[in-house]
C-alpha cells in the first residue's frame, strides 16, 4: 500500500490572525443584516403617513346597519343600490342609498336617502333625496365629483300597473349652501322608451 503525502498548503494552517479576520467579517453580515430587516407591518386600524401621502382613507358609512325613515308595515327593508364618496367636501365620504320595503311583488316604491357617519356605531341618515310617498323607484346611481345622479322611474297615471314605470327622469344633486340641491332634470318626466 502506498501512502501519498499531501503538499502543504498555506491556506489549511489556521493562525489567531485568520480567526480574527473572519470574526470581524461575520460581525459585520450580521450588523449589515439588522439594518436592512424590513419594517414591521401596521395594524389595519393605524393610519400611518409617509413623506407625499396623507392618512388611509376613510370607509363609507355601511347602509345596511342604517335606520331609515320607511314605513314597511312591519316587512323588511332593502338596500337595492348604493354609491359613496365625499358629498359635501369635508375629505370624508358619504354614502347615498336606495331603499324600498321587501315587497314580494311589484315595484315598490324607493327612497334615496344620505348617509353619514354618526359618533356611535351606526350610520345616520342626514337627507332625503326621494322620499317614497312620491312613488318612484331608482333605475341607476351613482356619486362623481361631489354629485348624485340617479334614474328615477315613475308612472303616468294610477292606471299604470307597479310592476312597469313609464316615466323616467335623469336627475343630479350637489351640496350647495348646507342643502342637497336638484341641478338637472328639471325637465317633465319622458315616457319609458322615447
Amino acid at each position: 500500500m502506498q501512502t501519498s503525502e499531501l503538499p502543504d498548503l498555506a491556506h489549511t494552517d489556521s493562525r489567531p490572525l485568520h480567526w480574527l479576520a473572519t470574526a470581524v467579517a461575520m460581525a459585520a453580515v450580521v450588523a449589515a443584516a439588522g439594518m436592512l430587516q424590513p419594517e414591521p407591518a401596521a395594524s389595519a386600524s393605524t393610519h400611518r403617513t409617509t413623506a407625499g401621502q396623507g392618512p388611509a382613507p376613510a370607509a363609507a358609512p355601511d347602509p345596511l346597519r342604517a335606520t331609515y325613515p320607511l314605513d314597511c308595515g312591519g316587512l323588511e327593508h332593502t338596500v337595492a343600490r348604493r354609491a359613496a364618496g365625499d358629498l359635501d367636501g369635508d375629505g370624508r365620504p358619504e354614502t347615498v342609498a336606495v331603499v324600498h320595503c321587501a315587497a314580494g311583488s311589484g315595484t315598490p316604491p324607493s327612497g334615496v336617502y344620505v348617509l353619514t357617519r354618526a359618533s356611535g356605531a351606526a350610520p345616520r341618515v342626514v337627507a332625503t333625496l326621494v322620499d317614497p310617498a312620491q312613488q318612484m323607484s331608482v333605475g341607476a346611481l351613482a356619486v362623481r365629483d361631489g354629485v348624485v345622479s340617479a334614474t328615477l322611474l315613475g308612472y303616468s297615471s294610477e292606471d299604470v300597473p307597479r310592476c312597469c314605470p313609464d316615466q323616467r327622469e335623469a336627475v343630479t344633486w350637489r351640496w350647495q349652501g348646507g342643502a342637497f340641491v336638484r341641478t338637472a332634470g328639471t325637465a317633465p318626466a319622458t315616457p319609458v322608451g322615447a
